[in-house]
């Protein structure tokens, strides 16, 4: 009998939670699709303001550019293999050219 009682009172708990999640996603879009008007974007950018202005350029992530600044079009989770030589290589280089790494071998001199 116990055992009926709790996945009675489990089923009631993961109906609530995903009634809740649809509501919150319904919700959510609605609030996605609101247009603010012309007065919501000037306190914006005054610093009066508790969320980023609607009608700002969006830029892309600088892992999404290449060495020339445009976006690459090839798929980012392509590993290619690589031993662990030119790998410990590799990281050495990056963090001998860091700026705090030239700070501190001129503390340990």
């Amino acid at each position: 009998m116990l055992h009926l009682l709790y996945i009675l009172a489990f089923t009631i708990l993961a109906v609530i939670a995903v009634a809740n999640l649809i509501r919150n996603l319904v919700m959510f879009s609605f609030y996605k699709e609101r247009n603010y008007p012309a007065s919501y974007s000037s306190t914006a950018e005054r610093g009066n303001f508790s969320y980023p202005a609607s009608k700002r350029t969006l830029t892309p992530h600088p892992e999404l550019l290449d060495s020339s600044g445009n976006l690459i079009k090839e798929p980012l989770l392509v590993m290619r293999s690589i031993n662990v030589d030119d790998a410990r290589q590799q990281l050495d280089a990056l963090y001998e050219s860091s700026p705090g790494q030239k700070s501190e071998t001129q503390e340990e001199s």
